[in-house]
């Protein structure tokens, strides 16, 4: 499955983004989803995972309560709604998806995706 990663830009603290992951050449509703994102010097780290059937929705402590995930089944993509945005936030974001078979510390582990878009610049200002 090839995924593509959009929706990034530059946004004032306590602003929003939606970014989108669009894929193509599976359908996405069967693969759990990853969101990952990396700061300059960083390692890249989890921010949200939701499994292929919905029953299982994680997010990371520093994003619960600010971030949903949506699925669009028809058009084949994945969004991640980011609210009250800091400027912590600040990284490349990254889509990536397995296929079924994910529990507990998986979702949170790059290792175990198999597919991965491009990335999407997030910059937040102060």
């Amino acid at each position: 499955v090839q995924l593509q990663a959009s929706g990034g830009g530059l946004v004032q603290a306590g602003g929003s983004l939606r970014l989108s992951c669009a894929a193509s050449g599976r359908t996405l509703s069967n693969y759990v989803i990853g969101w990952f994102r990396q700061a300059p010097g960083k390692e890249r780290e989890f921010v949200a995972g939701d499994s292929w059937n919905g029953f299982t929705t994680i997010f990371a402590e520093s994003m619960k309560g600010r971030v949903t995930i949506s699925r669009d089944n028809a058009k084949n993509m994945v969004a991640l709604q980011m609210n009250s945005l800091k400027p912590d936030d600040a990284a490349v974001y990254y889509c990536a998806a397995a296929p079924p078979g994910f529990s507990g510390a998986s979702y949170y582990t790059p290792a175990r995706y198999d597919y991965w878009g491009q990335g999407t610049l997030v910059t937040v200002s102060s």
